[in-house]
């Protein structure tokens, strides 16, 4: 290959790789519900998907509203519960039982719908905590479709950019403890979409904010 040939290949190469990072990410902020602490042994039984922004590696864009989502309530996959998760998400497993959405259609809907949404960006999911619904969504999708949208890593935790971003111990980083600007307009409720919807507004807020220090949230 002569010079020219390799400087116009790399040029190329370097065109493609701008193209690649304009196109950026495109978040999806998640929430799950479930009747247990692992997938697997237990159940997903309620899950959303709200679009919360994008960023091409020089812009953040947020959405001026909150309701492209995807919403779905699952049958249970075994039988297999713990009385306490229930408590708290309020929903009916002898009623999911009976009419709650198969998983693969769910699972396969939703993948859909991320990919519709995504384009030439990078589907990424964000959550706070990230781990709890990032291990249940993977599985599922993995488990029902073959693949997860999010590959094996496209993830964002707001609680691990909020301590880093405020100066915190990751112990100290949860939502109660976020400065008002950072707060969401929604309510935590345990349904699925307002937490997602909720999970949305402080990563937009988190994204946008600037000029903080340590000293500003040490009290």
């Amino acid at each position: 290959m002569t010079l020219g040939a390799k400087l116009e290949t790399s040029c190329s190469q370097r065109r493609g790789a701008k193209i690649a990072i304009r196109a950026g990410d495109t978040y999806f902020s998640a929430d799950v519900e479930t009747d247990g602490p692992i997938p697997g042994p237990y159940s997903m039984l309620s899950f959303a998907l709200v679009f919360a922004g994008s960023f091409d590696g020089e812009r953040f864009s947020r959405p001026e509203h909150y309701d492209d989502g995807f919403y779905a309530q699952l049958a249970p996959i075994s039988g297999e519960f713990e009385a306490e998760a229930l408590a708290i998400n309020g929903l009916d497993r002898d009623a999911l039982i009976k009419n709650g959405t198969d998983p693969a259609q769910a699972m396969a809907d939703a993948h859909r719908w991320i990919e519709a949404r995504s384009g030439r960006a990078s589907p990424v999911l964000v959550a706070y905590p990230l781990s709890f619904d990032w291990s249940w969504l993977y599985w599922y999708f993995v488990r029902f479709t073959g693949s997860s949208p999010f590959k094996h890593s496209r993830c964002f935790d707001i609680k691990t950019a909020a301590a880093v971003k405020l100066g915190l111990p990751i112990s100290d980083a949860g939502r109660k403890r976020l400065p008002a600007e950072l707060q969401p307009r929604r309510q935590h409720t345990h349904h699925a979409v307002d937490d997602a919807i909720a999970q949305a507004e402080i990563f937009a807020n988190l994204f946008e904010l600037e000029g903080v220090t340590s000293r500003e949230y040490s009290a």
